[in-house]
Order: C-alpha cells, then sequence, then structure tokens
C-alpha cells in the first residue's frame, strides 16, 4: 500500500457489492438478482419537480440543514407520528450520509457499538473508520433480535446500538417485542440507540414499529432512495434529540455541506406521492420467489425490504455465487454482509421475466453439483 494512505483505511476492503456489479457488465445476458435498489423509476411528479427547481434556478447551496420548505413538511410528519418534545428533523446528502454523521457525533475512539450479524456492508466499516470498536452479536439461524444477547454484551465502553428493520440483507422485520425490548434496555443503560429505517415502506405482512416509539431518545435515519427510487440522488433525513441533530449539522457543514438543493424540492413533491402499488407489487415479487424456492433452499420469510437470504447448498456461499455465474446469474456472497459466509442475498427488485429466470437457474443450481440443500 501506498505509505501515504492513512492507516485507518486498512481496517476494511472495498465493498465486495461493487465486485459483482462489474462482473454484472462483462456478462452478455446476466440474470441480475444483485442490485439493492428499485426497479421502477421515480415517479413523474418528482421528476417534474427536480427540472422545475433546476430551470428555476435552485441550483445553489442549500443552508446546511436543508431547505426549510422540506424541513418543515418532514418535520409535521415526524410530530404527528411521535409526539415528542425534542425531537427535531434536519436533511442529510443520502441516507449513507446520515450514518456517517451520526458515527462521528456520538462514537470517539475505543467506544463499542453493537449491530447485529447479518448487517448491512457499511456498518462495521464505518465503525472502524471514526475509531470504535465493532461488536457483533450472530442473529443466525432466525434472524432474530434478542435483547438478552444484547444485555449480555454491553460493557463499560458500549456507546451505541444500531438497528436495521426491515433488513439488509434478510429482509427480515424485528418483531414489536423484540424492538421494544431493545428500546428499552438501550433507554435504561443510557446506551445511544439509532434506527436504520431506509426500508419502512416495504412492510409486506404488518404495520411498522420503530424503536423511537419506545424510547424518545432514538436517532432515526431515513431517506427517499429506497422508498421513491432516488438512489442516485442523494436525498436522507436524521430525526432524534435536538442537541444531537445540531451536532450532526455542524458535522455536515464540514463534510457533505448540503444535500442537493433541486432534489430537496423534489423531495418535497415525494412526500405526496402514493407509493402503494409498488408495495404491493413487491409483496407479490416476495411472495413468488418465496414460493418458487420453497422446499429447495433454506431461508427465512421476508417480511419487507426486497431480499431473501438463503443458506447456500453447500454451505458456502461465495462458491455457490461462483456457480452460479456460470448461469450468468448474480447474486451477492453473504459474507460481504456477515461473519458467515454460508448464504447469499438475493434482490427481488427486478423485472418479473428477470425473477423468472432466477428461479430457473436457481432451482438447476440446487440440483447440481455440490448442490444439496441439506
Amino acid at each position: 500500500m501506498h505509505p501515504w494512505v492513512a492507516e485507518r483505511t486498512k481496517t476494511f476492503d472495498a465493498s465486495g457489492i461493487r465486485k459483482v456489479f462489474d462482473l454484472a457488465a462483462r456478462l452478455k445476458n446476466p440474470i441480475n438478482l444483485s442490485i439493492g435498489q428499485p426497479d421502477f423509476d421515480v415517479p413523474e411528479a418528482i421528476q417534474i419537480a427536480c427540472i422545475d427547481a433546476i430551470r428555476s434556478r435552485r441550483n445553489s447551496y442549500a443552508p446546511t440543514q436543508g431547505i426549510s420548505e422540506l424541513r418543515q413538511k418532514l418535520q409535521l410528519r415526524v410530530d404527528a407520528e411521535y409526539q415528542h418534545a425534542d425531537r427535531s428533523v434536519f436533511v442529510s446528502s443520502g441516507t449513507s450520509g446520515g450514518l456517517v454523521l451520526a458515527l462521528l457525533s456520538l462514537v470517539n475512539p475505543g467506544d463499542e457499538v453493537i449491530f447485529f450479524d447479518p448487517y448491512f456492508v457499511m456498518y462495521e466499516a464505518l465503525v472502524k473508520l471514526v475509531g470504535g470498536v465493532p461488536v457483533v452479536i450472530d442473529t443466525y439461524p432466525d434472524f432474530r433480535i434478542d435483547a438478552d444477547k444484547v444485555a449480555a454484551a454491553i460493557t463499560p465502553r458500549t456507546k451505541l446500538i444500531l438497528l436495521n428493520s426491515p433488513a439488509n440483507p434478510t429482509g427480515v422485520v424485528v418483531a414489536e417485542r423484540d424492538i421494544q425490548a431493545l428500546a428499552e434496555l438501550a433507554a435504561i443503560r443510557n446506551i445511544a440507540l439509532i434506527s436504520d429505517e431506509l426500508y419502512r415502506i416495504f412492510l409486506y405482512d404488518e404495520p411498522f414499529v420503530s424503536p423511537a416509539r419506545f424510547n424518545r431518545d432514538t436517532i432515526v435515519i431515513d431517506g427517499f432512495s429506497k422508498s421513491h427510487a432516488m438512489t442516485g440522488w442523494r436525498l436522507g433525513f436524521v430525526h432524534g434529540p435536538a442537541e444531537i441533530m445540531n451536532t450532526m449539522i455542524k458535522l455536515q457543514q464540514y463534510t457533505f455541506v448540503c444535500a442537493p438543493q433541486p432534489v430537496q424540492w423534489a423531495g418535497i413533491a415525494a412526500m405526496d406521492v402514493d407509493m402503494s402499488d409498488h408495495v404491493a407489487d413487491y409483496r407479490r415479487k416476495r411472495d413468488r420467489i418465496c414460493a418458487g424456492l420453497e422446499g429447495v433452499y433454506e431461508f427465512v420469510r421476508p417480511g419487507g425490504a426486497f431480499y431473501l437470504f438463503p443458506r447456500a447448498p453447500g454451505g458456502n456461499g461465495t462458491e455457490f455465487v461462483t456457480r452460479a455465474l456460470d448461469q450468468e446469474l448474480l447474486v451477492i456472497p453473504g459474507g460481504i454482509f456477515s461473519h458467515r459466509d454460508t448464504h447469499f442475498r438475493i434482490s427481488f427488485a427486478a423485472a418479473d421475466e428477470t425473477i423468472e429466470r432466477g428461479i430457473a437457474a436457481l432451482l438447476r443450481l440446487a440440483t447440481g453439483p455440490s448442490g444439496a440443500t441439506g
């Protein structure tokens, strides 16, 4: 490694997901079930709002905390949901930007951060980047959050618990009783709790429940990327106790500066767009892929997001994904999201034709060489 490169960058590797994307570009007719973004386009009303903002010369820097029109609309929604006296909102440069700011604001070098395995690929890397110590709690095989395991993992150095529900990569929705137990544990032990709620719109079997309902100090990170197919637009928002939000805004001023102004005007329009048809469509896709693989692959039925996380035939995720490439099937090895490499991630945010081709390829792989599913 070049001698100028900072030591902090050596604690983690580049995302393996990007390597799969590079492979996709080389295949002639890929069955791409790897991409973690909606396959539908940004709704027309949102596109028009962004174009109008650009043409109205709203292209300069925005206030670091976000334009007042969007913040006020978000604040009204947050207040209606929680009625917390001390819960303010600001606009972040993407949800990932919100995560970076939250960890920079809360975690000192040596502080321990608890999160759950499997986990979103950024969590462990970001904890290390800010000098924190990852404390990873295994949730296999059912991916359930057990507050007793969390309590046992808490030490005097524990600063933060990071929760993601609905979850990437599993699609699992944490049960309300487990969310409440975790939220109350964090409050009792005076530990910060971050709830990554980027997939909250994609719920298929039950209403969404945030830990903020049970713990008023919960820091919630959300955004428009997945809900409105705006992954490239970099528009997120964060809400929580005002003092913490002000600290994050201060750091945003010296890092991301602001979310793109035209996109913020589009965000105002996005809040009025009914996405229920898309959610219903993804529920149908979830049902189809589960029905197609049930009895052949071992998996926990996802209650949200748009992912399935099956156990790899033969028990090695990387080997299975390599074999899948021979079928021109692109899925993600579970080791990218986990300290185990026993599973693989499917994204069913894809066209129906692609899902059908994917099911057929997965069935062939399950019965081919080294395809025993036990």
